[in-house]
C-alpha cells in the first residue's frame, strides 16, 4: 500500500510539473510584441538595416512588431519623431544635431556610417568643378547630410555655397536624378544605389565625397530622450535588433541584396550590387556606436549656419550606453562566430 501511494505522490508531482510547464510555454508564446512605428529617411542603401530586421523577423526576435515608414527626407522624418507619430527614425547625425540646438528633446543613440558616402553627380557637359559657377545642385532638404555634403563637396573646389553655386532643395534624393535629366539642376548630391543610376544615364561623378575621409555621423540612430528615460528596456531591445541585423547583412548577401530590391523598388542587380559592396561590406559599422570625433564634425559644420551650434559639447547629442553595453557583454561579438 505504502508503494502504491508513494508511486501515485510522484506521478502527481510530475503531473503538476509537465502541467505547469505546458502553461507557462503557452503564456510566454501569447505575450504580445511591442508594437512600433520607426522610420526611414530616404531610399538609400544605407537606410537598409531596420528594413531587413522586419524582413528577417529579428525585430520579433526581440519582442518587437515594428512598422517602418519611408519619409522624403530627414526634415520629415524629424518632425514625425518629434511628434511622437514614430519612436525611432534612422537618421543622420546633422538633423538630430540641428533639432536639439533648436530644443528638440532628440538624442542619437548610434551611428551606423561614420562619414559621408555621397557622390557629387552633374550633367555631361560639366567636366571641371569650376563649370559649376553660377548653376545648381539639387539636395534632398536644408539641414540633411545630403545638404551637407553638397556644401563640404563645393568648398572642397574652392566654390562658395549658395553664392557661386545655388542649392536647391528638390524632395526626396529619388527626385533629384530626373530633375537632373530635366536641367532643372545641373549636378545632385547621391547615394547608392541612385549614384550607380545616374551613371547608367550618363552622368559624371565630380567627387566621390567619401575619398576625403572625413569622420561625420552620416547615417545613425535616434530616439526622443522621454523615450531613453522612461523605457531603457525598449531602447536595449530595438538596439540589439539593429546589431543583429547589420551582422545579417554582412553576412548574407543574397538576402540582404533581396530586401534591398524590394524597399528600394529596383531589380537592377548592378545597382543593387554596388549599394550591398559600398555599406554591407565597406562602410555599415559592426559596432554603431557614436563618438566625440563624428559629433563634433557635424557641429562645425553645423555652426556655419546656425551660430546656436557653436561651442556646443558633442556629448550632449548623443548616448552610447546602450550600443556600449552589447559591446561590453559579448553580444555584437557572438554575431560574427
Amino acid at each position: 500500500m505504502k508503494r502504491i501511494f508513494k508511486e501515485l505522490f510522484w506521478f502527481n508531482c510530475i503531473f503538476i510539473l509537465v502541467l505547469s510547464t505546458a502553461r507557462f510555454s503557452q503564456s510566454a508564446e501569447t505575450v504580445p510584441l511591442r508594437k512600433l512605428r520607426v522610420a526611414i529617411t530616404s531610399l538609400s542603401g544605407s537606410m537598409a538595416v531596420p528594413w531587413l530586421a522586419r524582413e528577417a523577423g529579428i525585430f520579433k526576435k526581440h519582442g518587437l512588431e515594428v512598422e517602418v515608414i519611408a519619409t522624403p527626407s530627414g526634415v520629415e522624418g524629424m518632425n514625425a519623431l518629434i511628434a511622437g507619430e514614430i519612436t525611432f527614425l534612422q537618421i543622420a547625425g546633422a538633423t538630430t544635431a540641428s533639432a536639439a540646438v533648436g530644443g528638440a528633446d532628440v538624442v542619437v543613440i548610434g551611428t551606423t556610417i561614420g562619414t559621408l558616402v555621397l557622390n557629387l553627380m552633374v550633367r555631361p557637359e560639366i567636366e571641371k568643378p569650376e563649370q559649376l559657377r553660377g548653376k545648381s545642385i539639387g539636395i534632398s532638404r536644408f539641414g540633411t547630410t545630403i545638404d551637407t555634403g553638397a556644401r563640404v563637396a563645393l568648398r572642397h573646389f574652392g566654390l562658395v555655397p549658395e553664392k557661386d553655386v545655388s542649392i536647391i532643395q528638390i524632395g526626396g534624393m529619388e527626385s533629384i536624378v530626373p530633375a537632373m535629366s530635366g536641367n532643372r539642376i545641373q549636378g545632385g548630391i547621391l547615394s547608392y544605389p541612385a549614384t550607380g543610376r545616374a551613371k547608367q544615364l550618363g552622368f559624371r561623378e565630380l567627387l566621390d565625397i567619401s575619398s576625403l575621409n572625413m569622420p561625420y555621423a552620416s547615417t545613425g540612430i535616434t530616439t526622443r530622450g522621454e523615450v531613453i528615460r522612461k523605457e531603457p528596456d525598449l531602447v536595449r531591445r530595438y538596439m540589439s535588433a539593429q546589431v543583429e541585423a547589420i551582422a545579417r547583412m554582412k553576412r548574407d548577401r543574397p538576402f540582404t541584396i533581396g530586401v534591398m530590391s524590394k524597399f528600394l523598388r529596383t531589380t537592377d542587380n548592378e545597382q543593387l550590387s554596388e549599394a550591398y559592396d559600398i555599406y554591407a561590406n565597406k562602410y555599415l559599422a559592426k559596432v554603431p556606436l557614436p563618438t566625440v570625433e563624428a559629433m563634433r564634425a557635424v557641429l562645425e559644420e553645423l555652426e556655419l549656419r546656425n551660430p546656436k551650434a557653436k561651442g556646443q559639447d558633442p556629448r550632449r547629442f548623443f548616448d552610447d550606453r546602450f550600443v556600449r553595453e552589447l559591446q561590453s557583454n559579448g553580444f555584437i561579438d557572438a554575431l560574427y562566430r
